[in-house]
């Protein structure tokens, strides 16, 4: 599946800022420029006014699962930060027991 991101402004430190077009092609950037054309059948976005990024890392996250899950869970944790643009989180050991092996994690 393509998608076609037309007319954001895209921030990609130390390689790229401007406003430009961006085709994703296979879960890969295919091309970025002014002026592409969308493949017949793709999805495409209007981004005119917004922002176009890699997602971001969040290296001191607190999902308290295991033991404190009142707080939060790995499930409602991980969907807030998707929804903040989040990629990918690092969790801090504040659980009981420790989350730091995948077997706790399982």
């Amino acid at each position: 599946m393509s998608i076609f991101i037309k007319g954001g402004r895209v921030i990609d430190p130390g390689r790229f800022v401007g406003v430009t077009d961006v085709l994703i092609e296979n879960g890969k950037i295919a091309a970025l420029g002014e002026h592409l054309s969308a493949p017949v059948g793709s999805r495409t976005i209007a981004a005119d006014g917004k922002l176009v990024m890699p997602g971001f890392v969040d290296v001191h996250v607190h999902f308290r699962e295991p033991g404190f899950e009142y707080k939060e869970t790995i499930q409602s944790g991980s969907a807030a930060a998707v929804a903040g643009g989040f990629t990918t989180v690092c969790c801090m050991p504040n659980t009981n027991p420790v989350n730091d092996n995948q077997a706790v994690t399982e």
